[in-house]
């Protein structure tokens, strides 16, 4: 979907169209909260997802910042999803809220995806761009050339002509640490992974990982589309505070907060809490992130806020906190995951 949030609520708020649109927290930039969407106007400013809003601000102070509303992306989310499911012959696997692999058997991709986004638009009101492949990695990655509101094809006839003089960090799948890493092998390029022999890779990221690495510099992937449904294996909550917290007794209380809402994903999904992940952001800006097993399986709310805060105690640090977050990792359902 094109700048999802930002065009559910120019559905909304029409004054808005061609305006920068920023989608944030509660729409305040001088509170503590991150772009979750910037609309393609505001991108002009070089407004990202994950960016401070106070940063957008100054980037754009003719910016407009509105709140975040789950319920309304969700409800949208369920149109957009139910109109591909709709199409015979389809095989949707979600991916997120606002995109999915869709699998067809078709001897024209191409008028499929048209199909698809008139579809889409007439459905709901929204634009998307689609990525054509003969395999998801290559879908994937073909769909950011398509936005927005196109479509781009990546096969392997034509994927090193396209991809292959790209810095690796373009890949879906390579994140900064994981390019900087390959760099320092002297592999920059998704043309030099792609080369790359399996042993090397193997040997800097690991058996399994290397090899992984490997193929996503070929673009190689499944070629079928999964609709097995998702089985979510942890729950988790964190705050970003609009005062640091000081004291040991303000995170001792935060924590609480936090592990109370863990708890009541987690009966919910009827599988109790095995291990406790604790991430604490730390004024300005320095991130910790920590994990411990737990005796047994719980629901305890004491149990696992009391182990959030022995590992917070352990890391022996008294700067401000400006972030906290309590993530309950879930036994296995029974028979296993998918």
């Amino acid at each position: 979907m094109d700048q999802f949030l930002a065009a559910v609520e120019l559905l909304r708020r029409p004054d808005l169209v061609g305006l920068p649109v920023v989608v944030g927290g509660r729409g305040d930039p001088t509170e503590r909260a991150v772009v979750s969407t910037a609309s393609y106007e505001a991108r002009e400013f070089g407004i990202r997802s994950g960016m401070a809003l106070k940063l957008a601000k100054k980037r754009c102070p003719e910016a407009v910042f509105l709140p975040v509303d789950f319920p309304v992306y969700e409800a949208a989310s369920a149109r957009v999803m139910a109109t591909l499911r709709a199409f015979p012959g389809a095989t949707v696997q979600l991916l997120g809220w606002d995109e999915a692999f869709v699998g067809f058997e078709t001897e024209d991709p191409q008028a499929m995806a048209e199909a698809i986004q008139a579809a889409v638009l007439t459905s709901t009101g929204l634009h998307c761009s689609i990525g054509i492949g003969d395999t998801t990695v290559r879908a994937k990655n073909a769909t950011d050339f398509g936005k927005p509101r196109g479509t781009f094809r990546l096969t392997r006839d034509n994927w090193l002509d396209v991809m292959g003089e790209r810095p690796t960090r373009e890949l879906w799948g390579i994140g900064a640490r994981i390019s900087d890493r390959l760099a320092s092998l002297g592999i920059h390029t998704v043309g030099e992974l792609a080369a790359a022999a399996d042993d090397r890779l193997a040997a800097e990221f690991g058996p399994n990982t290397g090899p992984y690495i490997g193929r996503l510099g070929r673009g190689e992937g499944a070629d079928r589309v999964d609709d097995t449904p998702w089985v979510a294996r942890a729950h988790g909550h964190e705050t970003t505070y609009q005062e640091n917290l000081t004291t040991a007794e303000q995170v001792r209380a935060a924590l609480t907060v936090l592990a109370e809402q863990v708890v009541a994903d987690l009966h919910k999904e009827e599988r109790a809490c095995q291990r406790v992940h604790l991430k604490v952001r730390f004024a300005p800006f320095f991130t910790v992130t920590r994990v411990r097993k737990l005796a047994e399986p719980t629901y305890d709310v004491a149990v696992i806020a009391g182990t959030a805060e022995a590992l917070y105690r352990k890391l022996d640090d008294d700067r401000p906190v400006r972030l906290l977050g309590v993530r309950g990792e879930m036994v296995a359902p029974e028979g296993g995951y998918p």
